[in-house]
């Protein structure tokens, strides 16, 4: 446990807590932000302009231009805005992604398929990475002109960083846009769009110490996209329904708040993770991507013939972490994305995921180290 008497908290990749200065700002929107920005009158403006600071915010914060941003409900919206959005108006096309995608991507790819799009799925590496060349191969073996790839910036499992400026190069080689899933990212490591070269990226709130329920897609001025829902002409005719005033500036203000320190953080919590990992090493911890590019607060790995399920349940007192599977009717179901990497069944129902944040100190690393080592060292049958 932490000071506080609460559990160690190593689940940052899932959802970040709301810091104060975010809530502040939050609130001033609750308070002064309360007009619908659609109308004319002073309230109406004062709430449009706090919109449009935060997609300045948000802007800044990715390279892009404000108004390039559309707010979304969050990163799975902003996901399916960017595949259907894209490929209704392409007579069927082709899409290619990768088997290690978050199902905010996978689920509308499958829907895409079903409804007659060509759909290939790129495997990684056994280190988790997707190769250019693979990508390459699998554009030119098309039956139909490949119209969008997408894929994770970094894969929310694992961490492990994928090659997208090379991917952005051989897209457009092809006549293809990129789309990436950056939520992951964003925060975290730097993240520029135009570095990139990408054309549509989405991100979402609750992992950046935004609110839950608020995200955005960048989409690259000059794309053409379609709207999911109809209704009025809010956020460029593509996201139909009165904004999310407070979600909106909270996600703003997280966005200003993660350009301050970036690296620096960013490289506190990789020497904080690389002592983690040094640590649970000594009892046979194996890394799944060691030997990638990996976002600096990520950890996946496993202690052989320890499920995760079983850590969790040991520690679920004293520590938060997710396990690298799901658990039906008393059977543990490895991780599809570990799967896909060619570690074994048997292997990846072992998985857990550390992930670290702003919160976590040293005193945190080496108690959840201690912690760790002693569910593992536990009787089997406890």
């Amino acid at each position: 446990m932490n000071r506080t008497g609460h559990p160690l908290y190593f689940d940052y990749n899932a959802s970040t807590p709301v810091p104060p200065r975010v809530r502040a700002a939050v609130l001033r929107a609750l308070e002064e932000g309360f007009g619908n920005p659609s109308a004319a009158h002073p309230y109406a403006r004062r709430a449009r302009d706090m919109v449009e600071r935060a997609r300045i915010q948000v802007a800044r914060l990715i390279g892009a231009e404000p108004e390039e941003i559309v707010f979304t409900s969050g990163g799975t919206e902003a996901s399916n805005l960017a595949l259907r959005g894209v490929l209704p108006g392409t007579n069927g096309g082709g899409l290619v992604t990768t088997t290690i995608e978050h199902p905010a991507t996978q689920a509308p790819s499958r829907a895409l398929e079903a409804a007659g799009v060509q759909v290939t799925r790129v495997a990684p590496t056994p280190d988790g990475c997707v190769e250019a060349d693979h990508v390459s191969a699998a554009l030119d073996a098309m039956r139909t002109p490949p119209v969008l790839v997408s894929l994770l910036l970094a894969q929310n499992e694992t961490g492990v960083l994928q090659p997208v400026a090379e991917i952005a190069a051989l897209a457009r080689a092809h006549g293809a846009l990129l789309h990436v899933d950056a939520a992951q990212a964003v925060g975290k490591i730097p993240v520029d769009v135009n570095a990139l070269g990408v054309d549509l990226l989405s991100l979402a709130g609750h992992k950046l110490y935004a609110p839950k329920g608020v995200g955005a897609l960048y989409v690259r001025r000059g794309v053409t996209i379609q709207p999911l829902l109809v209704g009025a002409g809010h956020e460029r005719g593509l996201r139909p329904g009165t904004e999310n005033v407070p979600g909106i500036v909270g996600l703003g203000e997280a966005c200003g708040m993660a350009l301050e320190g970036l690296d620096e953080e960013a490289k506190r919590q990789q020497g904080l993770r690389d002592t983690l990992e040094q640590r649970l090493g000594a009892a046979g911890f194996v890394v799944h991507g060691a030997g990638a590019s990996r976002l600096p607060n990520t950890t996946n790995g496993r202690f052989p013939g320890v499920q995760g399920a079983t850590l969790a349940t040991r520690l679920c007192e004293e520590l938060a972490f997710t396990t690298g599977s799901a658990c039906h009717a008393g059977v543990a179901k490895p991780s599809d994305v570990l799967t896909a990497m060619g570690i074994a069944a048997e292997d990846a129902v072992c998985a857990i995921r550390l992930s670290l944040g702003r919160g976590t100190t040293e005193e945190d690393v080496e108690r959840a180290g201690e912690l760790l080592l002693r569910a593992v060292s536990a009787p089997r049958g406890g």
